[in-house]
């Protein structure tokens, strides 16, 4: 059974982030081996590992020589553009071509593809930049609503480029699920695939707005995404049909994929799912996308599937109305898309693509700085497995949906592209073990569709790293993240600014972490307090202890002049911490909103769910208003005379 675990990539040994060893438990083995698809007391020897066939796709880097499970007579590739391109076979290796892109293989008697990448990624154009983290929802504009959409995001991007910014790094845009006020975590998607129809905003469109109504200080999402859905139901029954004729011709909405998913809103829809199971509440008959009775409904339903083609159309209008409005604002960067790790196991992506996601399994983290308590962050991730055999499709299709956005990319826990700690069905967030995925395939598959964008790549890198992951990624041009509250020396203090890399950016904080006020002034404590999340043997008074300790390291390091502020007096700290990142030689500086204008609540509670608000806070007033407030616009310019970094 070990050996049978170690052929699934299943490690049954690990370490943590303080370098401690552990030994995964045969049943947790057993149960990760099952849920793989194989009997745990099968005889690895029995099986067959088709070595003499050739995979769907082959992944290679510029110029590679590549094994070859059979010696080729002659080799036909055929390049994107459908040029013939003639490649060199040296005995059973084929030599990849010297240019990157996608190339169609024949053998004669075997066919594949072939992706050849870039050795690097492209990087940032100019360095000394600075942009801001925005959660979308908490934007207010003067034309408001229940939530901040990309409407707000497109009005609010003149402002932040007024006040300096190259950049504007959002949440994650995937697609929810449709009208649902329970599942709005925008971490927790249905697709990976496709947008959020809630942020779509017929007024990008040069359709009729949506009615105006002041929303307020915490957004009510139950309230909200219903409205919203029955909203965008109203300017879909407002349009000609020329006009749904045209929506429906456009290219975008041809896509077999999208259709599919548009298949899987309607039947949400109609099903009246609870939020919870997704298609897993569904009768049996309509679990698989491929039954008669799904197709009899498609029929059957042809308006309704119209309807949330039309909501995908128009979510794809606004975004590229964001991204077009950063151009027209001379911003250097652009929006910077966040790509969520998983999906929720019962949402569009699990339900269409089947066999190429895990099942049983959920991902997560094991205890570390950022959850003391490990994570089981109940999302479903693709199959290592899955993949290959797919050719590496859907994973493909993931990232372009992701760079479709604009200028940036990044990949939220990427140690994901080489492990995933996996969690099996009732287990808890210690309950896992490490799974591992070809990570030589999907980081070459990230640069190369990040080249074809021409978009830059972030890779969050904080927990536990796999060794070496951050000189294998920092060699492909992709950029880490330098996040304060990590950047510690083996005494525990703060580094220095100069310290930070040149290969990452730097930052503040994440939707994740605590605000530098709310750090600072101890809030974060009291969440933790009333949540249950101090540490274990900790009381308040000892953490607050800790605290006041942390807080003269901090200072030791980012105060300039003066005496260190009172806690309750944070925002001499959050100027401090500001310049302090300003001055890293990282190109790009990212300063999260909630930092910019000293708020002390941070967006998202990690491993909570209705104990914290998550992202459900919204400025107190619009976008613009606030950041001419003078000591935001101070913390703008401060970022502003950044000192652009010597080329390396």
């Amino acid at each position: 059974m070990h050996q049978l675990a170690a052929d699934c990539g299943i490690a049954r040994e690990w370490r943590d982030v303080d370098g401690r060893s552990h030994v995964v438990p045969d049943s947790t083995l057993e149960a990760i081996v099952e849920a793989l698809g194989h009997d745990p007391l099968e005889d690895p020897r029995s099986r067959n590992r088709e070595t003499d066939r050739l995979a769907p796709m082959l992944v290679a880097d510029i110029g590679e020589s590549l094994a070859l499970p059979f010696l080729p007579e002659g080799v036909a590739a055929t390049a994107e553009d459908g040029r013939i391109v003639e490649l060199r076979t040296e005995g059973a290796s084929l030599v990849a071509p010297g240019e990157p892109g996608y190339y169609d293989l024949d053998f004669g008697s075997e066919r594949c593809r072939l992706a050849v990448a870039p050795h690097r990624a492209p990087g940032f154009r100019s360095r000394g930049m600075w942009g801001a983290a925005v959660q979308i929802p908490a934007l207010r504009t003067p034309a408001d609503g229940p939530f901040g959409d990309f409407a707000d995001l497109a009005a609010a991007v003149p402002h932040f480029s007024a006040q300096g910014a190259a950049a504007l790094a959002i949440n994650p845009v995937h697609a929810l699920f449709p009208g649902e006020g329970r599942n709005f975590s925008p971490y927790s998607p249905s697709s990976r695939l496709f947008l959020n129809g809630a942020m779509a905003n017929p007024s990008l469109a040069g359709l009729p707005p949506f009615p105006q109504a002041r929303g307020e200080q915490l957004i009510d999402w139950q309230a909200a995404l219903p409205q919203r859905l029955r909203h965008l139901r109203d300017v879909f029954d407002t349009l000609e049909p020329e006009a749904v004729t045209r929506v429906l011709s456009d290219p975008g909405s041809q896509d077999a994929t999208l259709r599919r998913h548009a298949l899987f809103d309607a039947l949400y829809c109609h099903f009246d799912s609870d939020g919870t199971g997704g298609f897993h509440d569904w009768p049996v008959a309509y679990r698989d996308p491929g039954s008669p009775q799904v197709a009899a409904f498609a029929a059957a339903h042809a308006r309704e599937l119209d309807f949330h083609l039309f909501v995908q159309w128009l979510a794809r209008a606004g975004l590229a109305a964001c991204q077009a409005a950063t151009v027209e604002n001379g911003m250097a960067v652009g929006l910077i898309a966040d790509l969520a790790v998983g999906v929720h196991p019962g949402g569009s992506d699990c339900w269409s693509l089947g066999p190429a996601m895990l099942a049983g399994l959920s991902v997560g983290a094991p205890p570390d700085p950022l959850g003391p308590q490990g994570q089981n962050w109940h999302l479903s991730q693709f199959s290592p497995q899955g993949l290959k055999r797919t050719g590496y499709a859907p994973f493909i299709s993931m990232l372009r949906a992701g760079f479709a956005a604009g200028g940036g990319l990044r990949v939220d826990h990427a140690f994901g592209l080489e492990r995933l700690w996996v969690i099996p069905s009732g287990g808890g967030a210690t309950d896992g073990a490490y799974l591992s995925y070809p990570r030589h395939d999907l980081v070459r598959l990230l640069t190369l569709e990040a080249y074809r964008a021409q978009s830059v790549v972030i890779a969050e890198n904080l927990g536990t790293a796999p060794f070496g992951f951050a000189e294998y990624i920092a060699d492909r041009g992709l950029m880490g993240m330098d996040v304060l509250w990590f950047q510690r020396a083996a005494d525990h203090g703060f580094i220095g600014a100069h310290d930070y890399s040149p290969d990452s950016v730097a930052m503040s904080g994440t939707h994740d972490t605590p605000t530098v006020a709310g750090w600072w002034s101890g809030r974060d404590l009291d969440w933790a307090e009333r949540c249950g999340r101090l540490p274990p043997g900790i009381d308040n008074d000892q953490a607050n202890a800790i605290r006041d300790w942390d807080r003269g390291l901090l200072w030791s390091t980012v105060g300039r002049t003066g005496a260190r502020p009172a806690p309750e007096q944070p925002s001499d700290a959050v100027d401090a911490v500001i310049a302090h990142i300003a001055s890293s030689p990282s190109p790009l500086a990212i300063v999260p909103l909630e930092d910019l204008i000293g708020d002390e609540e941070q967006p998202n509670l990690p491993g909570t769910v209705t104990e914290h608000p998550n992202w459900r806070r919204r400025l107190h007033e619009p976008i613009g208003a606030v950041l001419q407030e003078p000591t935001v616009a101070a913390r703008a310019a401060t970022l502003s005379a950044r000192s652009p970094a010597p080329e390396t």
